[in-house]
């Protein structure tokens, strides 16, 4: 059985990225209702409020979810408590060392996959004994690593070191980039820009039609000789942020006005390669149905194409 169906419970092997203010009920119930795994996104710093909707998700879903902590971000221990104490099964850690709190959440019976942007660490989390791992490629949107090394690599690299289940992300939004990643190692994918365009998606219109109307190159990787580095949609704001070659944290200051607002240069669009092949905005239902025949539809298709 594939091994992260198995930790997790759910249909089909597809996490929903715990987007920053946009990963809360109303998209991660929806993810979760279609047979995927939604992630509650604890990223804001807003405790309380996110407190509120993993408690949500037991009146909108009877299916499996999960919570995400970023572990440099957490100003205490007050959200690894809640997810002990209030029953979450599936946690990914990302932002920092696992080590901390890995036994902690393993030992309350909660799965844990850490997030990864490279081999060095991916060996780290396996050894400070996570269950599994989130494979971040460039081509994802949000954070990223300076170090620019593509999914499919990355994946084939991490996979010949470490007998760990991996979920691939990065660039994926469909049943053909989710065939791709599995058949390089990968036990299930990640896709964030693809849900941050769905109808369930809290995002403003405009920030959907930005996504749309991107072609294949309609993102920029910012501030790559600082901290953050970021991989954002081509705006007015990011195309200067790009010619400057500097982006200070305070540029993600009015996030929630892009977001929420729809005002597109309020802050840097976070998303990644793949708006290039996003044209629809569909629920989040049609997304997976589609990418699951869609990946079938491929491994048919490979089993009659042997040389």
């Amino acid at each position: 059985m594939n091994k992260f169906l198995k930790d997790s419970g759910v249909k089909y092997p597809i996490i929903q990225a715990p987007m920053g203010w946009i990963a809360r009920s109303q998209l991660a119930s929806a993810v979760s209702n279609a047979g995927g795994l939604g992630i509650i996104e604890t990223s804001s710093g807003e405790v309380d409020i996110c407190k509120s909707e993993i408690a949500k998700m037991s009146s909108l879903t009877d299916k499996p979810f999960g919570v995400n902590l970023p572990l440099l971000f957490l100003k205490d221990d007050s959200m690894v408590k809640y997810c002990v104490d209030h029953g979450v099964k599936f946690v990914t850690t990302s932002a920092g060392d696992p080590t901390k709190y890995v036994n902690v959440l393993k030992d309350a019976g909660i799965k844990v996959y850490h997030a990864v942007p490279s081999l060095e660490g991916a060996i780290k989390a396996s050894n400070a004994g996570v269950d599994g791992l989130v494979v971040e490629g460039t081509e994802g949107g949000g954070f990223k690593s300076p170090i620019e090394v593509g999914l499919t690599v990355l994946i084939q690299a991490i996979k010949k070191e470490i007998d760990l289940p991996l979920i691939a992300a990065g660039g994926i939004v469909d049943g053909i980039g989710m065939a791709s990643a599995i058949a390089a190692g990968a036990d299930g994918i990640q896709m964030g820009t693809r849900f941050v365009s769905s109808k369930e998606s809290p995002v403003h219109s405009n920030f959907k039609d930005s996504i749309i109307s991107s072609p294949i190159d309609g993102t920029l990787i910012l501030n790559k000789k600082s901290k953050p580095v970021i991989r954002a949609i081509k705006t007015d704001l990011t195309n200067k942020i790009d010619e400057e070659g500097v982006m200070d944290m305070s540029a993600l200051m009015k996030i929630k006005d892009l977001y929420f607002g729809g005002d597109m240069n309020a802050a840097p669009a976070l998303s990644g390669q793949s708006v290039g092949l996003i044209d629809k905005v569909k629920s989040v239902d049609e997304i997976i149905t589609t990418t699951i025949s869609e990946y079938n539809e491929v491994c048919k298709r490979l089993s009659t194409s042997q040389f």
